[in-house]
């Protein structure tokens, strides 16, 4: 029997992970954006930006590191709850940890643009009240992956840059291996189907 109170993103998380990749549904990365997340600092040195393009990557990596953030915070939250087994808590920190690798990442750039990277919410909206046993806490970090790996099915195919599309569909595979390893400890078949959606 399936326990209803499974956590399910709100549509602003969808919004802001698909914001986080297009505006307006267009634009996406520059190239220079693409090159300093990837590591390559000399390859966005000679990279031709206007500042409206810079300004629109800034908004986007900030809307992408506000929401690394948001997840960085649920993690925390699972793993202070006192609910994860001894088990389970080491994985869940693991997956926080990649969290945190993203929003470095992200944030390193909208330096290095010359924005100002967001900083992390004081206090998120997280269902703790029903966040009572280890697989509450399971059944929300499974909810907050699943709805990762939707936005970022949303947007791979808005990308106009390989690179960028490339970066994003690693980030959904690491989404998806949380999601599969969160259902396999619920008990849960860990791959459901062959297709995502």
């Amino acid at each position: 029997m399936k326990n209803s109170s499974i956590y399910i993103p709100s549509q602003a998380l969808f919004l802001s992970r698909r914001r986080a990749m297009s505006i307006s549904g267009a634009a996406v990365l520059s190239a220079s954006a693409v090159a300093l997340l990837g590591g390559r600092d000399a390859l966005a040195a000679g990279a031709k930006v206007s500042a409206k393009e810079l300004e629109a990557d800034v908004r986007i990596l900030n809307t992408a590191l506000g929401a690394e953030l948001e997840a960085i915070a649920a993690y925390q939250l699972g793993a202070e709850s006192g609910f994860l087994s001894k088990g389970v808590l080491p994985v869940a920190v693991q997956f926080q940890g990649h969290h945190k690798e993203h929003a470095a990442a992200i944030a390193a750039t909208v330096e290095k643009l010359g924005g100002k990277p967001v900083v992390a919410k004081a206090k998120y909206q997280f269902p703790v009240e029903k966040l009572k046993a280890e697989a509450d806490v399971l059944r929300f970090a499974a909810g907050l992956e699943r709805g990762a790996i939707s936005a970022y099915l949303g947007a791979v195919p808005l990308f106009a840059d390989r690179n960028l599309a490339q970066v994003a569909a690693s980030i959904l595979g690491d989404e998806a291996m949380h999601w599969a390893v969160l259902r396999q400890v619920l008990g849960e078949t860990p791959v459901p189907s062959a297709f995502m959606s």
